[in-house]
């Protein structure tokens, strides 16, 4: 079973943050030009402090009448931020964003942000680790047992 280091050593451990001061008008614009669908939100320090993301926006922000311009990412950013570490494994990861209904979860070590994981990443690496089993399967019933995993 792939741990969550293997996805962000596949997937590369950038991530894209915001401070708590900025508008929320800054983010979503953030969101966009970035293609993703949440920022974590750190102090001055770079500490995580928070995570913002496109459903914050709609339902604290739209759907309470506020201005995106005025409306500060610390007011509507989710502050108990769920997180785990590279030692996950990524069923854990899936198992984890599930029960806490969340759609994207900071990557930390030692206090460190080290990356962000969406539930599309999780989907993305369980499909090819299963698409990879399927296969030696295929090749073992083939007869074709070289380079097969024991």
């Amino acid at each position: 079973m792939s741990k969550i280091k293997d996805l962000l050593a596949t997937k590369g451990n950038e991530v894209w943050s915001i401070g708590p001061a900025h508008s929320v008008y800054q983010a979503i614009e953030m969101m966009a030009l970035k293609g993703v669908g949440a920022l974590t939100v750190l102090s001055d320090e770079g500490q995580l402090v928070g995570i913002i993301s496109e459903r914050d926006y709609a339902r604290k922000v739209i759907l309470q009448g506020k201005s995106s311009k005025s409306t500060p990412v610390s007011e509507i950013m989710t502050q108990n931020v769920v997180f785990i570490e590279p030692t996950y494994r990524v069923e854990e990861a899936m198992a984890l964003m599930t029960a806490k209904r969340v759609r994207h979860l900071p990557v930390m070590t030692d206090g460190n942000l080290v990356g962000m994981i969406s539930v599309g990443d999780l989907v993305k690496s369980i499909i090819d680790e299963q698409s990879h089993v399927i296969e030696q399967l295929e090749r073992y019933i083939k007869g074709e047992t070289a380079g097969i995993d024991h």
